[in-house]
């Protein structure tokens, strides 16, 4: 069987026993399918390929100007799709096994500031159905550290009004259960009542949060309402959703919040990812001890 086949035969089995999002699939069939091309003639069968035709598709990348992080991503595809070939028994060994993984600078997630948050929660317009639904989304990725994704995918089902939690189907199909401040549940249950019960989806949509149409609120909205709200109440920095939840961990963190209860809540399967927090977190020690100590 040639290349192209096996990296068919892969994607089948991440999209159907691994249960990966779409888009990490679709950047999967993308890495792969560079591949296959710069080996060329060689795909035709997947036992040529060797440790030399790795190296050379890294360095090719490199020198057309893929970051360290695009490479390293690149390999880690590369390593899941031979892995599976020797477990398929098509090829005898991993050819990326001796492939040292690029060096990455971890860069610090830039969070915004208490006052920033504030001024971001407020400035949805409570008189406006539309102003309703804006600050309940917002308030509750603030309160519960929600991917995008995860946010616009919620069912109003996933919602406990009573306990105060949500549970959001994450990456790789895990769910887990997640806390929701109670000033959030309060802006979510009058978004509930106030609004989404006259929203002409509400009786066939589950989704919690809704479009004026009726449909599921999409990511591509939420990053503009997100944006517009910020530069309508003055802050200047650039604004994500996922800043919204960068700044939920590492507010947490300044709070005293236990790692592994961070780690839980942003859905993290490695503890290393949700350690990277607490140098941003202990940025704010650092300033007020230069600030005030008088052998700073």
């Amino acid at each position: 069987m040639d290349l192209h086949a096996w990296i068919d035969n892969y994607l089948d089995h991440l999209r159907v026993e691994r249960a990966l999002a779409r888009n990490t699939l679709e950047a999967y069939a993308r890495d792969l399918g560079e591949l296959a091309l710069h080996v060329g003639d060689d795909a035709d069968d997947v036992k040529r390929i060797d440790t030399s035709h790795v190296l050379d598709f890294v360095v090719s990348s490199s020198r057309r100007g893929k970051s360290a992080r695009s490479s390293a991503r690149q390999l880690s595809a590369m390593r899941g799709f031979f892995r599976f070939l020797v477990r398929e028994r098509a090829i005898p060994a991993d050819p990326t096994e001796l492939v040292e993984r690029p060096r990455l600078a971890r860069k610090l997630p830039r969070v915004l500031s208490y006052e920033e948050v504030d001024r971001l929660l407020a400035a949805p317009p409570e008189d406006t159905a539309r102003g309703v639904r804006d600050s309940a989304m917002i308030h509750l990725m603030y309160a519960s550290g929600l991917r995008v994704s995860e946010l616009c995918g919620l069912a109003l089902g996933e919602l406990d009004r009573r306990v105060g939690t949500v549970s959001p189907l994450g990456k790789g199909g895990k769910r887990r259960v997640v806390p929701v401040g109670q000033i959030a549940l309060e802006r979510i249950e009058r978004y509930i009542d106030l609004v989404r019960v006259h929203n002409k989806g509400a009786t066939r949509d589950k989704h919690l949060f809704l479009s004026p149409r009726g449909k599921r609120f999409t990511r591509q909205g939420l990053w503009k309402l997100l944006k517009a709200y910020a530069r309508g109440c003055g802050i200047t920095t650039p604004i994500s959703p996922h800043k919204l939840r960068h700044s939920f961990a590492t507010h947490l963190l300044r709070g005293g919040a236990d790692l592994r209860a961070v780690q839980a809540m942003l859905g993290h399967a490695d503890l290393g990812t949700t350690e990277i927090y607490t140098r941003v977190a202990q940025d704010h020690v650092r300033d007020a001890f230069e600030r005030a100590h008088p052998r700073a």
